[in-house]
């Protein structure tokens, strides 16, 4: 880190760079290489190896449809799986649905978390003190193998980029366990990259999915530090096309959650227009389209 600027290493021939106010944690983990700073701009910043991660400013939208849209579409989801998302923002909006009973939360390196309570206290609010998280330090995909058959709903995967520690998380082996752990109506979500940049990561993470489910789609999100245009959110389900759905329906569950009209992104229309793909985009799914 230079005295002013930190420069994310995303990619090798293009980035974005943050002033840094003050330099908060820099940790060297089992795992990766951690930093969280305080940005002129974006708040606080947690990166890893390199690359943003979340920050303070534009979490919201990331987070608001990483875990609304699977939760408004799934039908009835009661019991969901969380890997990864260490900083526990997407904890936080899982349990911000009344319905939810259970949600377990996989993390690989634990000091994400720790360093995400000490300095990213506001992404995760109350969620690691509600009695219906249960917050694992472990291996995800351990978990997801040796998990019960249709043991849950929804599965959501925060996860890094599919290098190093998140590699894992796009195998055959990894979506068949999924699939396995599911109910009948259950469906996963991951993030699959910036399409303009990283468009084989939607592409190949798609053709993986639909060897083990029925419906394999993706919606988008502008998330201003992912830079490069929408990122993509990948969405299979064994139930029903989650690209057929509608405001009215989705309205009437965000208000009966209470979580229609507390949020910054997401909204019925935005959840149902993201799956309105732009032809550069929807060129990247199975079904070309």
């Amino acid at each position: 880190m230079s005295e002013q600027w930190l420069n994310e290493g995303l990619y090798d021939s293009w980035g974005q760079r943050f002033r840094v106010r003050k330099e908060l944690a820099r940790v060297k983990s089992p795992f990766q290489d951690i930093v969280v700073f305080e940005s002129d701009s974006h708040g606080r910043v947690l990166m890893l190896d390199g690359v943003v991660q979340i920050t303070e400013a534009d979490e919201f939208v990331y987070q608001e449809m990483l875990t609304h849209v699977p939760l408004f579409t799934h039908p009835d989801p009661r019991r969901v799986l969380i890997i990864g998302a260490g900083d526990g923002g997407v904890l936080r909006r899982v349990l911000e649905h009344k319905a939810v009973e259970k949600a377990v939360m996989v993390e690989i390196d634990g000091a994400v978390i720790e360093l995400s309570k000490q300095h990213l206290p506001k992404i995760a609010g109350d969620a690691w003190n509600d009695a219906r998280a249960d917050v694992i330090v472990g291996d995800g995909i351990a978990y997801v193998a040796e998990a019960p058959d249709a043991s849950f709903d929804v599965i959501i995967v925060d996860s890094t980029d599919p290098i190093g520690v998140g590699e894992v998380l796009f195998t055959d082996s990894f979506y068949e366990h999924c699939a396995r752990i599911l109910g009948p109506d259950g469906l996963i979500v991951n993030q699959c990259g910036v399409p303009f940049m990283q468009a084989d990561e939607l592409h190949e993470t798609s053709l993986r999915r639909a060897k083990f489910f029925p419906q394999v789609s993706a919606y988008v999100a502008a998330v201003p530090t992912y830079v490069g245009g929408f990122m993509t959110l990948g969405i299979a389900s064994k139930g029903a096309d989650p690209t057929q759905q509608d405001v009215t329906t989705v309205k009437a569950r965000a208000k009966q959650a209470g979580v229609l009209g507390n949020t910054q992104y997401w909204t019925p229309e935005i959840h149902v227009g993201s799956f309105n793909l732009p032809p550069y985009i929807a060129k990247h799914l199975p079904s070309g389209n």
